[in-house]
C-alpha cells in the first residue's frame, strides 16, 4: 500500500492508513514493553492473583492499586466488596426482590472486575455452567454478572495480601 502520485482522495486515503498502522504498531510494542514492566512487580506483591482465571496484568494491577499500600485495612471480603462498588443493595419494590450493584466504590477495581466475569463468561467451563444454570433459573445477564462479580471479590481478596502475612 504504497502511496502512489494520483487522485488526491486516493493518496491522502492511503497515507493516512498508513500512518496508523505504524502508530497501531508502536502503542502495541509499548504495552507489551510496560507489561513486561508490570508483570515482575505483580508477581513479587500478588504472584497468586496472576494465577486466577481471567486475572491479567492490567486486572491485577488495578485491583492491587485499589487495595492500596495497606491491604491490611480491609477488615473482611464484605469491606473490600464494598470498595470495589461489586456488594449488592437491595433494590427491591413491591413484589419483585431483587438487588444492584452499590454506585459507590472504586470505579476501576469495579471495571477490572467486570472484565475478570467476561473472560470468564467466555473461556471457563464452570462459570460458562453457572451462567447457563442461572439463565435456565430465569436470571437476566446483568444479574448474573453483578453475582458473579461479587464471588470474584471474595475469591481475589486473599490473593491480594502480601505473602507471609
Amino acid at each position: 500500500m504504497r502511496p502512489r502520485v494520483g487522485e488526491l482522495v486516493e493518496l491522502t486515503t492511503l497515507v493516512v492508513l498508513r500512518e496508523l498502522a505504524r502508530r497501531a504498531t508502536y502503542l502495541a510494542a509499548e504495552i507489551d514493553r510496560l507489561d513486561d514492566l508490570l508483570l515482575p512487580l505483580i508477581a513479587l506483591r500478588a504472584p497468586a492473583l496472576l494465577a486466577t482465571p481471567g486475572v491479567g496484568p492490567d486486572s491485577a494491577a488495578i485491583l492491587l492499586i485499589a487495595a492500596g499500600d495497606n491491604p491490611e485495612r480491609l477488615r473482611s471480603e464484605a469491606a473490600w466488596a464494598h470498595l470495589c462498588a461489586s456488594a449488592p443493595i437491595p433494590a427491591s419494590s413491591g413484589k419483585v426482590v431483587r438487588r444492584r450493584l452499590n454506585p459507590a466504590g472504586d470505579r476501576q477495581a469495579n471495571h477490572a472486575l467486570w472484565r475478570i466475569v467476561l473472560s470468564r463468561m467466555s473461556f471457563e467451563p464452570r462459570t460458562r455452567a453457572y451462567v447457563e444454570r442461572r439463565l435456565a433459573e430465569g436470571k437476566t445477564k446483568t444479574e448474573i454478572i453483578r453475582c458473579l462479580k461479587r464471588y470474584v471479590a471474595r475469591e481475589v481478596y486473599p490473593l491480594l495480601r502480601p505473602p507471609g502475612r
